[in-house]
């Protein structure tokens, strides 16, 4: 029945698409979705044509860049014109236009999206099966891990591009920087910043010729995506850099001067300094937070104390077992401890209030 999906329009980005789009527009017209945006992304005179039919004869509407764009803009463009178009509308499904997602599929998240109507619905696909194009097996299964690593999100699949997306978080995402496949990826993460949940339902997997018609770079869009994890990484190492340079210039000031006790002085003169450099960064660069800082300043400075004490404790203990060497001890017990100060800052000092972090999401 046409009115089961009342409030939700298709978005579908394309750039140079073939008969697949035609086939897929016209099959959702007979699940009755009356809705659907398409978005033409610069493409050349050779898909004129198909424009035009969709335009034409589906009653499609069809937006158009003079010059591509990106993934991430055209959705851009989708979202802000169904933001202005349908404001009372439940959300949109984007699907891909190469014939990936299976009508069923759509359905399935449209139905998903009706039922929960503030999260983040992704089509999530399965990609054990031996037919999967290893590209698409092993970005996925990289994009897991560091986002799992980074963020705390068990996620099934991170590059879908069968989703549902609520009215009131399109309009958030127009705010959101990227025009490319990292678009996707901000998507995913800007949940924890406007503290929505995700549920994922389970789709068939579909690659139409070895995935042959898919826009999508490994090499140059992959390092788009984990550009967004590398502030992590940056903000730590630069901090690590400053606190090590620090201890080594106190350790030469105060080891002829203090000899019992300058490892101890000079740990905590840059602890508190690289802790100051290393509090702002995560701030303003890495979470680029917003909320009033006292609370995850003190919780910061709690962590901060403990790991200066353990440092101190732990460089002073094997600087006399081993008669010397204070630097690279100094190294090598503040890299253990580098990785336990991520996680805690990841899963305690910047944590947001989202209900998916730390726990499964939803599963259909």
């Amino acid at each position: 029945m046409a009115e089961d999906f009342k409030g939700i329009s298709i978005v579908i980005p394309a750039y140079k698409p073939d008969e697949q789009l035609l086939e897929l527009v016209r099959k959702l017209n007979g699940e009755s979705f009356d809705d659907i945006i398409i978005v033409d992304d610069g493409s050349d005179a050779s898909s004129t044509s198909i424009f035009e039919t969709l335009e034409n004869t589906t009653g499609c509407t069809v937006l158009r860049h003079e010059q591509n764009g990106g993934k991430g803009k055209a959705l851009k463009t989708a979202f802000s014109y169904y933001s202005t178009s349908y404001p009372d509308g439940i959300g949109v499904i984007t699907a891909d236009a190469d014939g990936q997602h299976h009508p069923d599929d759509i359905k399935k998240t449209a139905e998903a999206l009706i039922e929960q109507p503030d999260a983040l619905v992704l089509g999530v696909r399965d990609f054990s099966g031996e037919d999967i194009p290893l590209r698409s097996r092993f970005g996925n299964v990289l994009t897991k891990m560091v986002v799992k690593a980074a963020s705390g999100m068990k996620l099934t699949d991170t590059q879908t591009g069968l989703r549902g997306i609520p009215t009131s978080f399109a309009e958030e995402l127009h705010s959101i920087k990227g025009d490319g496949y990292e678009f996707e990826m901000r998507m995913i993460l800007a949940c924890r910043t406007y503290k929505r949940s995700i549920t994922e339902v389970t789709i068939e997997t579909i690659y139409m010729n070895d995935n042959e018609s898919s826009h999508f770079h490994p090499i140059l869009d992959s390092i788009k995506i984990y550009y967004v994890f590398l502030r992590f990484l940056f903000s730590s190492l630069a901090s690590f850099v400053v606190d090590v340079s620090l201890f080594a210039v106190f350790s030469t000031v105060f080891k002829a001067l203090m000899p019992m006790g300058f490892i101890i002085l000079a740990t905590v003169l840059a602890r508190v300094l690289s802790s100051l450099f290393n509090y702002f960064m995560n701030r303003h660069v890495v979470f680029r937070s917003n909320q009033y800082p006292a609370r995850t300043m003190i919780k910061y400075y709690t962590l901060a104390a403990v790991q200066m004490g353990a440092s101190a404790g732990g460089v002073y203990m094997l600087y006399h077992t081993a008669g010397g060497h204070e630097v690279p001890i100094k190294i090598a017990v503040d890299s253990l401890l580098f990785l336990l100060s991520f996680y805690i800052q990841r899963n305690w000092v910047f944590k947001r209030e989202a209900s998916y972090i730390g726990r499964e999401v939803n599963h259909y």
